[in-house]
């Protein structure tokens, strides 16, 4: 059984998480806390960065870059409906599509709004060495910067079926990725658009999504509409 290393309020790691389940691909979960910068992980990927996906004789893929594409290779997500999970689906200009997305919220959001979000609140809490009081000034940039992403989601779903096209892709993983952990914090403001937290509602009901809504962090209690796929 193949392993992946990660942590459960890491936006990258449960991009992963949500593809993996999607093609029916179970995986041993292994928490790693990426703050502590353990010399054993880090042998694994120097970078220290999350997730880790090792097979079954103990290879080591790191980063969503390398796992989604070595993924997507292997043709675990081949299916013959039509309507189910692909990573990278349509032609050249429709995977391109994806990938641009999965990098806006692999990159941009992650800039923008999940980092600040999540490091303040989150990482620097249990961070012994780097920890302390939140930044509020960085906490406030990130909550009115995810504002602007949202309307951006529902702009293109607006326009689509799904955020890169007609087809479920790593596009789609990845935002809602980001997005449950902000809204893991009570920090998503639903209301600021329609249609894209109707998306999210579609993405938040797939089975896929179920073991994402049972993760908990201690000290830190979701809202209750966290779980709640009819939120």
């Amino acid at each position: 059984m193949p392993k992946l290393i990660h942590y459960p309020l890491c936006p990258f790691s449960r991009s992963i998480r949500l593809a993996l389940a999607e093609c029916g691909i179970d995986a041993e979960l292994e928490e790693e806390r990426p703050w502590l910068w353990r010399r054993v992980f880090l042998e694994l990927n120097p970078a220290g960065t999350l997730p880790v996906l090792q097979d079954d004789d103990g290879n080591a893929l790191a980063g969503t870059y390398a796992v989604s594409e070595y993924l997507s290779d292997t043709g675990v997500d081949a299916s013959p409906d039509s309507r189910a999970f692909a990573f990278f689906p349509g032609g050249a200009k429709e995977r391109g599509e994806v990938r641009r997305l999965v990098d806006w919220f692999h990159g941009k959001f992650e800039a923008e709004v999940t980092s600040y979000l999540l490091e303040e609140k989150v990482y620097r809490r249990f961070d012994s060495r780097n920890g302390g009081a939140p930044d509020m000034e960085l906490v406030r940039a990130g909550k009115a910067n995810l504002r602007y992403h949202l309307r951006y989601i529902g702009h293109l779903v607006d326009e689509r079926n799904w955020l890169a096209g007609q087809h479920l892709s790593y596009a789609d993983l990845a935002a809602a990725a980001h997005l449950s952990c902000i809204d893991y914090l009570g920090d998503v403001p639903w209301d600021e658009d329609d249609v894209a937290r109707d998306w999210y509602a579609r993405i938040k009901s797939r089975p896929s999504f179920r073991p994402l809504l049972g993760d908990r962090i201690a000290g830190i209690t979701p809202p209750e509409s966290y779980a709640d796929p009819d939120f």
